[in-house]
């Protein structure tokens, strides 16, 4: 099935794992991603990065991220 391009998105995300909490009290991921299309790249100092780098792409399309982050934190909230 072939989606759409207008409403798809291709990342390649690259994380490992630079220190672990046992060394250094706490965890450090390091990485990159990659915008398929594009070929835009970022380097990542933290997990957080990947939906940096993700959101304006959402939003390109449309995609209304404060309903989706704000139900989102919500559910955290309720477990």
């Amino acid at each position: 099935m072939d989606l759409p391009e207008a409403t798809t998105q291709s990342f390649i995300v690259k994380i490992w794992l630079e220190e672990t909490a046992e060394e250094t009290g706490r965890a450090r991921w390091r990485g990159y991603i990659t915008h398929v299309p594009s070929g835009e790249r970022r380097h990542l100092k933290d997990l957080g990065d990947i939906t940096a780098f993700i959101v304006p792409y959402l939003e390109q399309m449309g995609v209304k991220l404060t309903l989706i982050l704000g139900r989102r934190r919500w559910l955290k909230w309720q477990k």
